[in-house]
C-alpha cells in the first residue's frame, strides 16, 4: 500500500437527497411543540400573555431559520462509504466525526425506518460493532439501497474473518 492510500480522506457518497426535507420536517415538528404549548398558554393567561408570546415567536422564527439553513449544511457534511475492508462515516456540523467501522469487527447489520422516514422514503442503516462507542449509523438513505448495502455489508462480514483481538 502506497503513502497515498493509507491517508484518511473523506467518504465519497452523499445521502439521499430527500434527507433534507426528513431534517427539514424533523426541526419543524421539534419547533411546533413548544411554540405551541406557549401560544396556547398565551391565549389562555392574559397577564402573562406577552411573557409567553413573545418566546413562542422567537422560538417559530429561529425554529424556521433553523429549519431552512441547518439541513442544507448537513447534507453537504455528511458522507458515507463501504469497502471491503471498512464501513467509513462522516457526520457532525460544528465537531466533525469520522467513525470507521472494520469489517471483522461488524456484529449486525440492521435497516430502521421510522414513520417520518417512511413518508420521505427514507432508511437508516445501522452497523452495530465491538466498539464501546456504539454502532456506526448511516442515515438518510432511500430505502432500496439501504436494503441493497445491508445485504452487502452481510455479505461482506460474513466473507470477512473475524478480529481475535
Amino acid at each position: 500500500m502506497t503513502e497515498g492510500e493509507r491517508r484518511l480522506r473523506p467518504p465519497s457518497n452523499t445521502l439521499n437527497e430527500r434527507a433534507v426535507g426528513w431534517w427539514r420536517a424533523q426541526w419543524l415538528l421539534l419547533t411546533l411543540a413548544p411554540v405551541a404549548v406557549l401560544a396556547v398558554l398565551g391565549a389562555l393567561i392574559a397577564p402573562a400573555r406577552t411573557w409567553l408570546l413573545v418566546p413562542a415567536a422567537v422560538l417559530a422564527v429561529l425554529g424556521l431559520v433553523c429549519a431552512v439553513v441547518m439541513p442544507i449544511w448537513w447534507f453537504r457534511v455528511h458522507r458515507w462509504e463501504v469497502t471491503d475492508e471498512a464501513v467509513y462515516v462522516r457526520t457532525g456540523y460544528f465537531w466533525q466525526e469520522w467513525r470507521i467501522a472494520p469489517m471483522s469487527r461488524i456484529q449486525t447489520v440492521d435497516t430502521v425506518r421510522g414513520p417520518l422516514e417512511q413518508l420521505f422514503k427514507l432508511s437508516t442503516v445501522i452497523v452495530t460493532t465491538a466498539s464501546s462507542k456504539g454502532a456506526v449509523r448511516i442515515e438518510g438513505l432511500g430505502h432500496e439501497l439501504a436494503a441493497e448495502l445491508a445485504e452487502r455489508l452481510t455479505h461482506i462480514t460474513q466473507a470477512t474473518p473475524g478480529d481475535a483481538t
